[in-house]
């Protein structure tokens, strides 16, 4: 199926963000072969799944990812904002995200990081997706240039790919400078002829976030190999699928509910 379609930090568009319930809920459309997700690190070590560098949006906590610990903040609700079925929901380690997606998502980490504010971040989310033997099966991306040259040093074959919301010029040259083979980038600054030129020089290119229908018409009518990170998965399978497949995917949610 062409125009892949990523889960951006789950199934946001319905659950809370970067947690457990929007990972699954993702899990269950059957189209989905993508989660993007954003990793930081606690101030004991652990690489834990959460957009913002700060707690105080999505949880009942409050603080900096980087002063608290694994167990401060496991204490804390990251689901009731977004709804009351979805209390109690946790913020979870990259360990056990990677853990639940295994055999099912290809996997979209974001290295959420600026300058050295988490030194060591590459490593302990190299080493984890080690101990899950991922490596094939995800790509790490950042806005930090800095990030993903170290990742490509500690471990060659990873695959990485920059963020960025603009399209400067040299963008191409950069990319193959640091050998990234993925771009993630702001929807607005994708055209035809610049995918076919990522495509060419084997750089895949993934449009965010987009929810709007007529947006992803437009990119696929772009190019087959973009990649489109959604918020609503649910939007992209009305586009993309046959009513066959549609159907399919409402029976397998039927029949997951009985098992």
């Amino acid at each position: 199926m062409n125009n892949l379609c990523v889960a951006h930090r789950g199934f946001s568009g319905k659950a809370p963000e970067n947690t457990r319930a929007a990972i699954q809920m993702a899990m269950d459309e059957p189209f989905v072969e993508w989660l993007e997700i954003d990793v930081q690190m606690t101030r004991d070590g652990v690489p834990v799944v959460i957009h913002d560098f700060s707690v105080d949006r999505t949880t009942t906590g409050r603080g900096k990812v980087k002063d608290l610990t694994w167990q401060e903040i496991r204490k804390m609700d990251a689901g009731i904002w977004k709804g009351r079925q979805f209390a109690g929901e946790q913020i979870p380690s990259l360990d056990e995200v990677l853990q639940l997606v295994k055999g099912r998502l290809k996997v979209n980490i974001e290295l959420k990081t600026s300058g050295n504010m988490y030194p060591g971040l590459e490593e302990k989310v190299l080493a984890c997706v080690e101990t899950h033997d991922m490596l094939s099966d995800i790509v790490l991306t950042s806005f930090e240039p800095k990030a993903l040259v170290t990742a490509k040093k500690l471990e060659p074959k990873v695959r990485t790919g920059l963020i960025i919301d603009s399209h400067p010029r040299n963008l191409l040259s950069r990319l193959k400078r640091m050998k990234c083979t993925f771009l993630s980038i702001g929807y607005s600054h994708l055209d035809a002829a610049f995918a076919a030129d990522l495509v060419k020089n084997g750089i895949t290119p993934m449009a965010w976030t987009v929810d709007d229908p007529k947006v992803m018409r437009s990119l696929a009518r772009m190019n087959p190999v973009i990649m489109i990170c959604t918020n609503r998965p649910d939007t992209w399978g009305q586009i993309f699928m046959s009513k066959l497949g549609q159907k399919i995917s409402f029976w397998r949610r039927i029949w997951r509910g009985w098992a």
